[in-house]
């Protein structure tokens, strides 16, 4: 899996990927990253990217020239890559989503800045837009990154033990009729400052632990996602 960045500021995306699970898979090869920056495509004399909205308005708009460059440039580079725009006006990413795309070989982020970007850009581009939330960033880069951490987690090879991903929430979207959210955990030490492991936990006994377990993500799921 290949995850390239079209970004102003790629360094707010690069040193995510230096440290953990994510700096172990590129080291390993399951997945690689790649960045391109608008505005190194950018015929304007001073390298500008950005101009103010047709019809008025506040804040200045990523123009569509040195974007429908990059994104060329990155179409020759990369066999069908999937171009995805994060836009704050889109339908919601979620579990499925990240489990889906996880199958793609070369996904694209483009990250706006300043009001966004001008609608001809996404028009032309994008394979699909994403928001990740109800409220505003600064730019797309966060947004990238989240998505990209969630469908990496997918890729086969990140996680190591693929388990891990089994008992998760919101991957009872696609394995669980009961849309649960995972039950709460617990480590060593069983006793901690008077907070105590439930006692079913400790007994071995795995098809009570299920039970338990269940019962719990009935009660967490009723309590924050009724």
């Amino acid at each position: 899996m290949n995850f390239t960045f079209v970004s102003l500021f790629p360094h707010l995306i690069e040193f995510y990927f230096q440290d953990s699970i994510l700096k172990k898979s590129l080291t390993e090869g399951f997945i690689s990253i790649d960045f391109y920056n608008p505005r190194d495509f950018s015929t304007d004399k001073h390298k500008r990217v950005d101009d103010t909205l047709c019809g008025g308005g506040a804040g200045q708009l990523m123009f569509p020239q040195p974007l429908f460059d990059t994104l060329d440039a990155i179409k020759k580079k990369y066999e069908k890559p999937y171009i995805i725009f994060p836009l704050a006006s889109a339908k919601p990413f979620n579990q499925n989503d990240a489990i889906r795309l996880a199958k793609k070989k070369n996904i694209v982020f483009v990250s706006g800045r300043y009001e966004g970007i001008d609608e001809r850009v996404i028009e032309t581009y994008a394979d699909e837009v994403f928001s990740i939330g109800d409220f505003i960033l600064t730019g797309g880069e966060l947004a990238s990154l989240v998505m990209a951490d969630a469908i990496s987690r997918n890729v086969e090879g990140v996680l190591g033990n693929s388990d891990s991903l089994s008992d998760e929430s919101y991957n009872n979207l696609t394995t669980n009729k009961e849309f649960l959210l995972e039950a709460p955990s617990f480590t060593r030490p069983i006793n901690f400052r008077n907070l105590r492991v439930p006692s079913e936990f400790l007994k071995g006994n795995h098809d009570k632990i299920r039970g338990l377990k269940n019962k719990m993500s009935w009660c967490k799921t009723k309590y924050y996602r009724p």
